[in-house]
C-alpha cells in the first residue's frame, strides 16, 4: 500500500493532483473520494477526467447518482455521488452497473463503505480543508 499526502493552495493544483492520479489508473478501477462539502472532490475528479481524455464539462453529480463521460478510445469515466443514499439495499440492484466495471474508471464521491460494489476499490482519496484556500489531499493506493 502506498500513501501520498499533498497540500494544494488553489483549484488548479487540486486538478493537477487528479491528473497525476489518473496516470496510475487502469480500466475497471474504482476511486473512492471522501471529503467534507467544498473540499474539492469534484475539482480533483475534473483533473483526473481531463487527463483521461474527457473534453466535456465535468460537473458534480450531486443532484443525480452519476455522470458518464466518454474519455479516450473505449474508456468511460464515471463520476458518482452517493451523498443522498443511506445505502443500496432499498435501491435497484443494478443502480451502479452502468458506472462500474470493464471499460470504465469510476470516481465515487461520498462512498458507502459497506457496499460490496465498492469493496474492491484500489484507490482512496481524502480531501480536507487546511485553512483559507488550502487543501490537504491524501491518496491511498492498494
Amino acid at each position: 500500500m502506498a500513501v501520498h499526502v499533498v497540500d494544494t493552495s488553489d483549484p488548479s493544483e487540486t486538478e493537477s493532483v487528479g491528473a497525476r492520479l489518473a496516470g496510475a489508473l487502469q480500466e475497471g478501477d474504482v476511486v473512492l473520494v471522501r471529503g467534507e462539502l467544498g473540499a474539492g472532490k469534484t475539482t480533483l475528479v475534473r483533473g483526473a477526467a481531463r487527463a483521461l481524455g474527457v473534453t466535456d464539462p465535468v460537473t458534480s453529480p450531486s443532484f443525480s447518482i452519476g455522470h458518464r463521460y466518454r474519455a479516450r478510445e473505449e474508456l468511460t469515466v464515471s463520476h458518482l455521488d452517493l451523498y443522498r443514499l443511506a445505502g443500496l439495499d432499498d435501491e435497484d440492484p443494478d443502480l451502479l452497473a452502468d458506472y462500474l466495471g470493464t471499460g470504465r474508471i469510476a470516481f465515487v464521491e461520498w462512498p458507502l463503505d459497506v457496499e460490496r460494489e465498492l469493496a474492491e476499490a484500489r484507490v482512496e482519496v481524502t480531501l480536507a480543508h487546511a485553512g483559507q484556500d488550502r487543501r490537504r489531499i491524501e491518496v491511498i493506493e492498494r
